[in-house]
Formats: C-alpha cells, structure tokens, sequence
C-alpha cells in the first residue's frame, strides 16, 4: 500500500494542452526535411521531421519538446513559442494560434452569449445583410436582409443556428455557393479551428464537432489537417435561387459592448436576378 501512495500520479491532460500537442505535431509532420537542408540516410518511416530535429532547430531539449508534443502540463515561454514557430516555419496566423494555445488556462464551461438589445436593434434595422455570432460561431441576432440573403434563421431549432452548421450540413448553404462550396468551407473549418481549441473538451464545442462530423463528410478530413485560418474581410460569389449570381463584399467587427461577439456585414456589389 505504501508503495502504491509513493507513486507519482501523471497529471491529466487538459484538453486545450492536447491540442497544443496536435498542432505541433500537424505542422512538424507536414515539413520536407529535405526542403530543409536535412539530410536523410536512411528511409523514414513516417513523413515531415522527426522530433529531435525539430528539438534541435528550436534550440530545445527533445525531451521537452516530446512533453509539448504529449500535451503535458508545461509551460513554454514566449521566446521557446517564437523558436518553434521559426523551426516549424509556422504562418503569422500559425504563429499566433501556437501562442494562443501555450496562455490558455482551464476556463469555466461555455455559455452561449447573450446579444445586448441595443445592438440587436442596430443589426436589425441594418439596410445589408448582417448578422452576429459568438465564440462558437453561433448565430445570435440577425437581420431581414441576411434572411432573403441566406436563410431564414429564426425558422431553425436553436441548436442549428450556428454557422458552420449552415454552412457545412445544409444543402441550402452548397447549393448557394455552388462550385465554391468546399473551398469556403474549408476557409471556415481553418478559422473555426482558432476559435475551437481554445475551448477544447468544452461539452458545447464536443457537441458541435460531433454535429459537424456526421452531417459533412468532408469536415473529418479538413479537421485533421490541422489548418488555422484567420478571419477578414473578402468577397463571396454566390448562387443565389431568386437572385442568380450576386457577388458581395464581406467584413467582420468586433462589438465594444462585449469582445465575444462579431458582426459580420455584407454589401451586395453586384446581381443579376433570374428572368
């Protein structure tokens, strides 16, 4: 019994800690050693770098580095983030995701947001399309015109207003946006994946990430990838069944009544309706 109580337990990993891991562990396998001036001797048995290596480029300890890798309970600072950052030849937006991930404390559990009616108003009687999300990309204010835009989200459960569930599990959402379809979901799959891990093992984002599974099945494939994508501002062409190919403008802003939400407005720029 003695001996049993003397035994060190291993900490368990907090999910956010996992997906730390998995990032690093994404991005090191992606890599081509010899792109790197890495000499291979014998055959690897699976692709990108080996752990050393990337060790070794940081100017890290691999065992370290491999507690990183398993999500273990360490704390990396901000110059061993920007090493491995250079040594894993992260993007900006990989860069600040890597960053990200290495501050997150254990959080309280999820709530959804609560839009202030001040600013329901305003999105309300907005002239474009608009509407609000929160951190899990669910739809919390809306207006007419993102109703006659995209859909009607008010006639939707509470539990699908959210946009990746439009996007990715609704025939309405490929139809809309026609051959163009899997290329913006996958853009928003990438810039989901920011926001998610930051709340990783969190139920409502478990429940999502299940939803999403089993309603698109090509989102399985681009999770793993492991992509990180960063929201702003752009242009959608989209098909659209009363109004045929309309082109808009897009920006997302961020409410100073609170930091959570974001407004994403539209600007149609062009239409051509059907005859």
């Amino acid at each position: 019994m003695s001996a049993l109580m003397n035994t060190p337990t291993r900490k368990p990993v907090h999910a956010s800690r996992a997906e730390l891991g998995n990032f690093l562990r994404a991005r090191r396998e992606r890599l081509e050693p010899a792109a790197l001036g890495i000499e291979t001797i014998r055959r690897r048995r699976t692709s990108g770098l080996r752990r050393e290596e990337v060790a070794e480029r940081a100017g890290i300890g691999v065992d370290w580095y491999i507690r990183l890798e398993q999500g273990r309970d360490v704390n990396p600072s901000s110059a061993t983030i920007d090493a491995l950052a250079r040594a894993l030849c992260l993007s900006s937006v990989e860069h600040a995701h890597l960053r990200a991930l290495a501050r997150v404390d254990l959080r309280e559990p999820f709530v959804r947001e609560t839009v202030p009616d001040s600013v329901r108003r305003v999105v309300e009687n907005l002239a474009q399309p608009a509407y609000v999300t929160g951190r899990r990309w669910d739809v919390l204010a809306w207006n007419a015109a993102a109703v006659e835009l995209f859909t009607d989200f008010g006639a939707m459960p509470k539990a699908d207003r959210n946009i990746l569930v439009y996007a990715l599990t609704h025939p309405d959402a490929r139809r809309l946006f026609g051959t163009g379809w899997a290329r913006e979901a996958q853009r928003l799959v990438a810039q989901f994946r920011a926001a998610h891990d930051l709340w990783a093992g969190d139920p409502a984002f478990v429940s999502l990430l299940a939803r999403l599974s089993s309603g698109c099945p090509e989102f399985d494939g681009w999770w793993q990838t492991h992509d990180v994508g960063r929201s702003a501002a752009g242009r959608k062409l989209l098909r659209h069944p009363r109004f045929g190919t309309v082109s808009v403008d897009f920006a997302t802003f961020q409410a100073n009544d609170d930091p959570r939400l974001k407004l994403m407005l539209y600007n149609v720029k062009r239409a051509r309706a059907r005859r």
